[in-house]
C-alpha cells in the first residue's frame, strides 16, 4: 500500500543526509518495480529521495508517496522509425533536464542515478558534475544486444551506423558513471569487458522480489471460472516472444482439443496491439485475455490464482543474458512456470522452472499439458520455487549491496540493517491487497493444497 502526500514546498531547511536524484525513462514510478525497491531501501537508509519519470495514465506532475518525492512529465508520443525514437529520446532528455532544475531548487541533490534504456543521460551527469554530483549508472538492459535481438547483425550502411552509435552512448555512460550497478554477473562481465570498468566499481544488485509482500494471496470466494489458468507478466515487446504464447494456445486449445485452458497476458508494450489482432485470427479470443497494464493487486490476484506461468522469451543476445523479473515473480507466488532454456533464467530458477528448447513451440505446449495434467509435479515445482526465492534471491540482501554503492560515493554513514530492513508487517497473514490474506507459508499442508487447488482455505468457502 502507497501512502501519498502533499508535495513539500521549496525553501525548506536542507537535511545533512544526501539526496538521490533517480531517473526513468522507461516505465512510470512507482510501477517499475525494481527502482520502487531501491528507492524504498534508501529511504530506509536514512537517505531523502527523488525521482523524474514519464505520467502513467492519470497520474499528477508532483507526487510524495511513502517518503519519495516523484517528479513527472507527459511522456513522447509513441515513436516510430529511427527518426521517431530520436525525437522521442531528445523530447524525453530535454523534460528530463528541466525537471532536474526543479529538484535542485527544492533540494540540490548529490548523486544521480540513471536507469536505462536509453544510455542517454551521462550527458546530463556530465552538466551537473561541476556541482559536486556523482552519478550512478543502474543497467537494466544491454541496448547493443537488444538492437541484435530485435534487427539481427548490422549489413547495411544505416543499420551500421545504428548499432555502433548503441555501442558509443554505452561506453560513454560507462566513462561518465563513478558506480555501475548491474542485474547479474553477465552484466558485470560486459561492465569490465566491453565498458572498461574496473570490478570494484561494478556492483551486482539482482531484481529479486520482497518475499515478505511478494507471496500467494487467498483467491476471492468462489470456484475459479476456468479449471486450468495459465498467466504471463511482463512487457510484450518484439523481443518478449509474447506471440509464442498465442501460438502455444493454438496448440492447446485448437490442435489438442483443450477446453480446460485459459491464458492471461498481464502487461502492455509496442506488440499489445497486434498481438489482440493476432488472438483473434487464431480464433482464441474465448481463451485469452488480455489485461493491459497491471497494478501490485491486479498481479498479486493472478499469480496466485494461476497453475502455470509463462516464460516466452527466445535465446537471443540479450535474453540469454538478462534476468527475467516475471521467472522470479512467478516462484515468489510458489507458481511453477516454464521458459526456454536461457542462460540467466536458470541461474534464477535453478531446478524449480521445467526448461525446453528456444523456438520449440511443440516442446512449450508439452511442458505446459505436463504441468497441468500432473498435480503433484506443479507442488513440488511451486514449494521449490518458493523456497528457492526466499531463501536465495530476496529483495532484502540485494538492497543491503545497493546502499553500499551510496555509502562509498558519499560517505553517508551506514545504518544498523536490523533497523533498516526489518519486516514492520504486525499480520502476517494480512496482506497489502484489501482484506485479502496470505497463504500461511509455515502451514506446509495448507500452501501444498493451494498450491495444487489454487483456491480459498475451506473455512472461508463455507461462508
Amino acid at each position: 500500500m502507497y501512502i501519498e502526500r502533499g508535495f513539500s514546498p521549496a525553501g525548506m531547511e536542507p537535511p545533512t543526509r544526501p539526496h538521490v536524484l533517480i531517473i526513468v525513462q522507461n516505465l512510470p514510478v512507482p510501477l517499475d518495480r525494481r527502482v520502487w525497491l531501491e528507492c524504498q531501501a534508501l529511504v530506509r537508509s536514512g537517505y531523502e529521495v527523488s525521482v523524474i519519470c514519464p505520467k502513467g495514465p492519470g497520474d499528477r506532475a508532483r507526487q510524495e508517496i511513502d517518503g519519495v518525492h516523484i517528479y513527472k512529465y507527459r511522456p513522447a508520443p509513441e515513436a516510430a522509425g529511427l527518426a521517431g525514437f530520436a525525437l522521442e529520446f531528445i523530447y524525453s532528455w530535454l523534460r528530463t533536464a528541466l525537471l532536474t532544475l526543479a529538484v535542485w531548487q527544492r533540494l540540490p541533490f548529490q548523486v544521480i542515478q540513471a536507469c536505462n534504456p536509453p544510455d542517454t543521460y551521462w550527458l546530463l551527469a556530465r552538466l551537473w558534475r561541476s556541482h559536486g554530483v556523482k552519478f550512478v549508472f543502474d543497467q537494466h538492459d544491454l541496448n547493443p544486444e537488444l538492437f541484435l535481438s530485435r534487427f539481427g547483425h548490422p549489413n547495411s550502411p544505416m543499420a551500421r551506423l545504428e548499432y555502433k552509435g548503441l555501442l558509443w552512448l554505452e561506453r560513454m555512460t560507462y566513462r561518465t558513471a563513478d558506480k555501475v550497478v548491474s542485474t547479474n554477473e553477465s552484466y558485470k562481465s560486459i561492465a569490465v569487458r566491453r565498458g572498461g570498468k574496473a570490478p570494484k566499481d561494478v556492483a551486482v544488485v539482482r531484481s529479486g522480489p520482497d518475499t515478505r509482500q511478494m507471496r500467494p494471496i487467498y483467491p476471492l470466494n468462489g470456484q475459479k471460472g476456468r479449471h486450468h489458468s495459465l498467466v504471463y507478466l511482463g512487457i510484450m515487446g518484439p523481443q518478449d516472444g509474447v506471440d509464442l504464447v498465442l501460438r502455444v494456445m493454438a496448440h492447446l486449445v485448437h490442435g489438442r482439443g483443450r477446453r480446460d485452458v485459459h491464458a492471461t497476458l498481464l502487461g502492455f508494450g509496442d506488440c499489445f496491439d497486434a498481438l489482440r489482432r493476432e488472438t483473434t485470427r487464431l480464433n482464441l479470443d474465448q481463451w485469452v485475455t488480455f489485461t493491459g497494464r497491471a497494478d501490485k493487486s491486479m498481479i498479486a490476484d493472478h499469480l496466485s490464482a494461476a497453475d502455470v506461468g509463462l516464460c516466452p522469451d527466445l535465446k537471443t543476445p540479450l535474453n540469454d543474458v538478462s534476468t527475467m523479473n516475471k521467472t522470479m515473480e512467478y516462484m515468489a507466488h510458489a507458481l511453477p512456470s516454464v521458459s526456454f532454456d536461457l542462460v540467466e533464467t536458470r541461474v534464477s530458477g535453478g531446478d524449480s522452472v521445467l526448461y525446453v528448447p528456444s523456438g520449440d513451440e511443440v516442446a512449450f505446449a508439452d511442458a505446459v499439458e505436463r504441468l497441468l495434467d500432473d498435480p503433484e509435479l506443479r507442488v513440488q515445482i511451486g514449494l521449490k520455487a518458493r523456497s528457492r526465492v526466499a531463501e536465495e534471491l530476496d529483495w532484502r540482501p540485494q538492497a543491503e549491496r545497493y546502499v553500499t554503492v551510496f555509502e562509498d560515493l558519499t560517505g553517508w554513514p551506514s545504518l544498523v540493517p536490523a533497523l533498516r530492513f526489518t519486516d514492520e508487517r504486525r499480520d502476517e497473514q494480512q496482506s497489502d491487497h484489501g482484506d485479502r490474506s496470505y497463504v500461511d507459508l509455515a502451514n506446509v499442508l495448507e500452501l501444498r493444497r493451494f498450491i495444487q487447488e489454487r483456491s480459498p482455505r475451506e473455512l472461508e468457502r463455507q461462508h
